[in-house]
């Protein structure tokens, strides 16, 4: 064996010896201030470097004043390294109870907001620095998230103050009516069947929404994929809705290009459809329009509903397809106003065939404009 490959392996297991103490007294103390360990290491480095030389200078017999000198050398550095390696590990203290200043700030307002006047934190080292960000952005999802549960909570409320409305003027008009007819005072009973059929149809609609509304909000809607063809559904759906457009005098039409075929389920698509022109026929005045429009595009097709309501107000643009908004805050129903859910369940239908509904104000009225992907 050479001398040299001797020297290498007295080198290495003497110096292996000490690093493997120091993992093992790094395990014991692995729960203590992360002040503590940039110091460790240098100490566990230091020390190896000395029972190497150590090691070696015994076995290459240097003089007792050489390895006095070489001794001195080492431990002199090793001073100076535990030094720095004590800065280091304060820096790395100070930079973490930074950060964990910056969390419980976070804990208690909901909102991230690293660094400190003097520039010093979290910043100076890399990996704080990446975990400040990602706590940037989990704020920035909390506050989308909270912002969202309070819409969803207006929302929620209106829904509550809208359908007890709706349910207790019908009824308190059934009870008078059932009444009426109980005493014998009702003049023409025939009519007061009919304005009570109407009632409960009516009621019986809103139901219907808020079940369907429910299901969308639960995930649990079943959407059958089949190919429709998006001129079939629009004509079909002008036929039904024409004699409730000649009604007011509402002038209706659609144009679809050949070809726009969407997988979708057909009763779904044709309830989006429907609420859509509904809607319209319902908001345009007499002898307005209300033209529907449908192509195929590159992804998807698109259909588009125009009328002549005049125009949505900036504010209310945001809000439209929210549960129980109807654009005002007046209480009394009248014939033009619905329960305020057939918009948020197109939006629902929509979003559940991975497509996009949105409204924007143009002409004499709005158009809302819907993309489905092919």
């Amino acid at each position: 064996m050479s001398d040299r490959l001797a020297v290498v392996l007295i080198a290495v297991a003497w110096s292996g010896a000490v690093g493997v103490l120091g993992l093992v007294v790094g395990r014991l103390l692995r729960t203590g201030s992360l002040r503590w360990l940039p110091l460790r290491v240098a100490l566990v480095a230091v020390l190896a470097v000395v029972a190497g030389v150590f090691g070696t200078a015994q076995a290459m017999f240097l003089s007792a004043h050489d390895f006095s000198v070489v001794l001195t050398v080492l431990l002199v550095a090793g001073v100076v390294a535990l030094l720095f390696a004590m800065l280091a590990g304060a820096n790395v203290v100070r930079a973490s109870r930074s950060l964990r200043e910056d969390t419980r700030r976070f804990g208690e307002s909901g909102r991230f907001e690293p660094g400190r006047p003097d520039g010093r934190g979290p910043a100076e080292f890399a990996e704080f620095a990446g975990l400040s960000e990602e706590l940037i952005r989990t704020s920035e999802r909390l506050a989308e998230s909270r912002a969202r549960e309070q819409r969803l909570e207006t929302s929620r409320r209106e829904l509550v103050s809208w359908v007890s409305h709706d349910l207790r003027t019908p009824l308190a008009g059934l009870r008078a009516m059932t009444e009426a007819l109980e005493d014998g005072l009702a003049e023409d009973p025939q009519r007061y069947h009919a304005q009570m059929r109407a009632e409960v149809d009516r009621m019986v609609r809103m139901v219907d929404d808020l079940f369907e509304l429910s299901r969308i909000h639960a995930g649990v809607l079943p959407v059958g994929r089949q190919t429709v063809d998006l001129g079939d559904l629009v004509s079909e759906t002008i036929a039904t809705a024409d004699p409730v457009a000649r009604a007011k005098r509402v002038r209706l039409g659609g144009t679809v290009e050949e070809g726009a075929l969407v997988q979708a389920d057909p009763a779904g698509l044709s309830r989006v459809v429907a609420n859509l022109v509904m809607n319209a026929i319902r908001h345009t005045p007499a002898d307005g329009t209300v033209e529907i429009s449908g192509r195929a595009v590159a992804d998807g097709v698109e259909l588009a509903i125009s009328d002549g309501c005049g125009g949505i107000p900036h504010e209310d643009l945001a809000r439209i397809f929210d549960v129980a908004w109807r654009g005002t805050q007046a209480r009394t129903h009248n014939e033009t106003s619905g329960a305020g859910l057939g918009l948020a369940i197109v939006k629902g239908l929509v979003e559940a065939h991975h497509g996009q509904v949105e409204v924007r104000n143009v002409g004499p009225g709005c158009r809302f404009l819907v993309r489905l992907p092919a």
